[in-house]
Formats: structure tokens, C-alpha cells, sequence
């Protein structure tokens, strides 16, 4: 993640659920005004998990890997995991583990709507 995608995540894990919730909103909103002009990829790209990977580095490799995937829709059970090994310890291969899982459910969940 670069700095400002580390403030906005340390900003949402400040806030409540409802602030979240209008923080995504927002997002939302701007992402509709101002769309990304690059093409995105259909299938997931081949990027392997190297050896003593870091969660925030997984994060950054599995928004590489799934470039297709509205990132606001995993930003709440990401940032839940980044503070669940931050705050209370959890071991990183476990959550790193656990996100790989998430991106690939909603990849999936995706391909499944279309």
C-alpha cells in the first residue's frame, strides 16, 4: 500500500461502523465520478506468494493479482484482518492466508454474477 491508501485505512479503523459505512459510500460516489482509465484485467494474474510475506504486502500482491475486484467491497474484512494481526498478534501467514481466500471468493462471486 502507498501512504495515502495507509491514512485511509488507519482513518476507517478509527471509525465506527456507520462511519465506515459513509466513508465507503464516499468512496463509492468518487469512484463513479472519477473511473479509473486503465483497462483491468478479466482473469486473475499469476503472482506467487513469496516466503515471509508481510500482510500488507500480501494485500498490495492480492490487489495486483485480482486488479478486477472493487476494492471497497473487500476494504472491511481486510482492514478487520490488518488489525486482528496488528493489534491482538495473529500470525501473518494465517492471515495471509485468510485473505488469499477472500479475494478468491469474491473473484469468484464476481464471475458468478456476470
Amino acid at each position: 500500500m502507498n501512504k495515502l491508501e495507509n491514512q485511509l485505512l488507519d482513518y476507517f479503523s478509527r471509525l465506527s461502523e456507520e462511519g465506515r459505512q459513509s466513508l465507503l459510500d464516499y468512496a463509492r460516489f468518487l469512484a463513479q465520478q472519477y473511473p479509473a482509465t486503465q483497462p483491468v484485467a478479466d482473469e486473475p494474474l499469476d503472482l506467487p506468494r513469496p516466503e515471509d510475506e508481510t500482510v500488507i504486502a500480501a494485500i498490495k500482491r492480492l490487489s495486483r493479482t485480482y486488479p478486477m475486484l472493487n476494492k471497497d467491497k473487500l476494504l472491511h474484512e481486510t482492514a478487520d484482518l490488518v488489525t486482528e494481526h496488528m493489534m491482538r498478534g495473529r500470525d501473518a501467514a494465517e492471515v495471509i492466508d485468510e485473505l488469499e481466500v477472500i479475494f478468491e471468493r469474491h473473484y469468484q462471486a464476481l464471475k458468478h454474477k456476470e
